[in-house]
């Protein structure tokens, strides 16, 4: 057997991100975190230390639809203002995972403290604070707004809430997601996706254990809510799909719906064009349509305007499509 055939079944690794202080001048450490932070996290305010010892590494793997961060830092303060915008794409939850260390999180009215192990989750885009009072490490599992709230019901109600890393539901949760951190640089990328979809299973039933019993959402608007979902998903690849369509489709009046999604803080026709847009990255992430015009996957998913389509596109992911399949092929 050839050189060039045993190259060709070595599995293509993961290609991480990695940033630290260390790399940056003393003095300008806080700015540079303040940017990085900003820039793959959310636009907060950062503390540093009394002491002015401010170090930082991170991480951060691409994780089929998640991202997962591997974060050591000396003690910090870390606040998200209500007047700050957040970027579209920082429009996510984060499950955080304590690995070492203190975490206080504070977030919609919620205080919890974490000890190692523990998880909890918070909402990248709302106010929230954070205080860690000396080192720590954590990992960060970043999980889209959609894709989360797709999967359960009242999420919003369980934002800084603790989900136990020594017992139940949280324990395997925990432990499944801190095993693949681990060794997330031995796997092979098509297992690497594989693990992705099976931590955001094991991370959603966590925190459905510790979610309120009178969350806002009720049962009925949540099985009406999926009904649309599902509804929609079957005809995203119709370009004239409309909320009159989708009503009639599901039974339901428009202003009904209107309410559903308002509650999700979003609108109808832009979740109709977030899950399109969805489906047009997985394709161009996707090796086997790589000969495929970009207009051609935008069209057979369901948009009609290209410039609009390209629009979107960035909003979302913060590349263009072009940029994005040119990135990942």
């Amino acid at each position: 057997m050839n050189r060039s055939m045993l190259t060709a079944n070595i599995p293509e690794p993961i290609k991480p991100l990695r940033l630290s202080t260390e790399n940056v001048a003393a003095p300008y450490r806080h700015e540079w975190l303040h940017e990085v932070i900003g820039k793959q996290y959310a636009n907060v305010l950062i503390t540093p230390p009394s002491n002015g010892g401010l170090l930082n590494e991170m991480t951060i793997y691409p994780w089929g639809n998640l991202q997962v961060s591997v974060i050591r830092s000396s003690g910090i303060t870390i606040e998200r203002l209500s007047h700050t915008s957040p970027l579209s794409s920082q429009d996510a939850y984060f499950a955080v995972i304590l690995l070492d260390g203190a975490y206080q999180l504070e977030q919609g009215g919620r205080e919890v403290f974490l000890q190692p192990g523990d998880m909890t989750i918070y909402d990248a885009t709302r106010p929230h604070r954070i205080y860690c009072p000396q080192s720590f490490s954590k990992l960060i599992v970043s999980i889209p707004r959609t894709t989360l709230r797709n999967r359960l019901a009242g999420v919003e109600s369980c934002t800084a809430m603790r989900i136990p890393g020594n017992a139940g539901l949280g324990e395997v949760a925990s432990s499944f997601v801190r095993s693949v951190a681990t060794n997330i640089e031995q796997f092979a990328i098509p297992d690497l996706t594989a693990l992705s979809a099976q931590s955001l299973d094991l991370i959603t039933r966590a925190i459905t254990s510790v979610r309120p019993s009178n969350y806002q959402l009720s049962r009925s608007r949540s099985t009406s809510l999926t009904s649309i979902k599902a509804y929609v998903e079957l005809k995203l690849s119709d370009s004239s799909l409309s909320a009159e369509a989708i009503a009639h489709g599901v039974g339901l009046s428009s202003r009904y719906i209107n309410e559903l999604f308002k509650d999700e803080d979003t609108s109808l026709m832009r979740y109709i064009w977030q899950r399109r847009a969805e489906h047009c990255r997985k394709e161009l992430q996707g090796s086997n349509l790589a000969g495929q015009r970009i207009s051609d996957i935008a069209y057979r998913w369901g948009f009609n305007d290209i410039s609009h389509f390209s629009r979107f596109f960035k909003q979302q992911f913060g590349c263009s499509p072009r940029e994005y399949r040119g990135h990942n092929q």
